[in-house]
């Protein structure tokens, strides 16, 4: 009887013990999956900044301009042909003492601003019915997909012969350029939405247009803006294009006129100041606009600590 009592006792003991050790368990569980669902904010040292951002691409630029002038000093062809870091500036300098360079920046900056916000009026609704209409995805997508692969260079002709030289023409052509990449980033961002979070959505409510605006759009939105930032760069691509091929006093002095204008006088330090200036154009936005954007995006989806 005694035995029967101490081996009772034991096995309470132990089942005891192993609930309390159950409990640690899930308690370091609990600890651990909010160690992870917390996202550690801090503020980042001004130094670090400047070390892991600004250094870098500082040093890049450093570097292109040291082989450049390099090759220059080689003379690995005729100084006609690759002028010097120099020359271009001084190009640079006597368009700002002139007054014209935010002029001509500005003109093409507008211009490509303006187009694709057209195009992104056009290009969303337009995905999203590709996206959630079978039969419209049936019949649209494939054209779509065609359409991006187009040179938009293209549609540089037509657009002249049925617009004639002027802004028109110049939107034609970017909208053309621009709207398929931001219809089928859309796309491709809806396709790419779990379909629990659909049936989550109707059975809260959230049906037809309050289902596509609190559901469909915010889940499909890294999709998205990698369309919107394909958009911008087929719409600076276009513009530039469109201003090359179609240049006319009526139109203003934009980048692309300003490019060509140095071809035509065998001008090289003003063909590379246009060709610079396009870059940093295209530099500027994306860093001014699209990453902050995507960093926003990132970090309200717990994947980029907030600096």
């Amino acid at each position: 009887m005694a035995g029967t009592d101490t081996g009772t006792t034991g096995t309470r003991a132990d089942a005891a013990a192993a609930a309390v050790a159950k409990s640690d368990d899930l308690a370091g569980l609990e600890a651990g999956l909010d160690a992870l669902e917390s996202v550690q904010t801090r503020r980042t040292p001004v130094r670090e900044v400047l070390l892991k951002k600004v250094l870098p691409p500082l040093t890049a630029v450093a570097l292109v301009l040291v082989v450049w002038q390099l090759l220059v000093w080689v003379k690995v062809t005729e100084e006609y042909k690759l002028p010097a870091p120099s020359a271009v500036w001084d190009s640079l300098s006597e368009m700002w003492l002139q007054g014209t360079l935010h002029e001509v920046v500005w003109t093409s900056v507008s211009r490509g601003l303006l187009g694709f916000l057209l195009a992104l009026a056009i290009g969303t609704p337009l995905g999203l019915l590709v996206a959630r209409v079978a039969f419209v995805r049936a019949a649209i997508r494939p054209i779509l997909s065609g359409l991006q692969s187009l040179p938009s260079v293209a549609w540089v002709p037509p657009a002249v012969i049925w617009l004639g030289l002027n802004d028109a023409m110049m939107f034609a052509v970017i909208l053309l350029g621009a709207v398929p990449s931001i219809a089928n980033g859309l796309v491709s961002g809806v396709d790419q939405v779990p379909p629990l979070y659909l049936r989550a959505g109707r059975t809260l409510g959230a049906t037809g247009l309050r289902g596509t605006l609190h559901i469909v759009m915010p889940a499909a939105l890294p999709g998205y803006l990698a369309g919107l930032k394909q958009g911008w760069a087929f719409s600076w691509r276009s513009l530039m294009a469109a201003e090359i091929i179609a240049s006319s006093p009526e139109l203003g002095l934009g980048l692309g006129q300003l490019l060509e204008n140095g071809r035509n006088n065998f001008d090289m330090p003003g063909v590379f100041l246009a060709i610079l200036l396009i870059l940093i154009v295209g530099i500027a936005i994306d860093l001014l606009i699209f990453s902050p954007l995507e960093r926003w995006v990132l970090r309200s989806r717990g994947l980029l600590a907030r600096s």
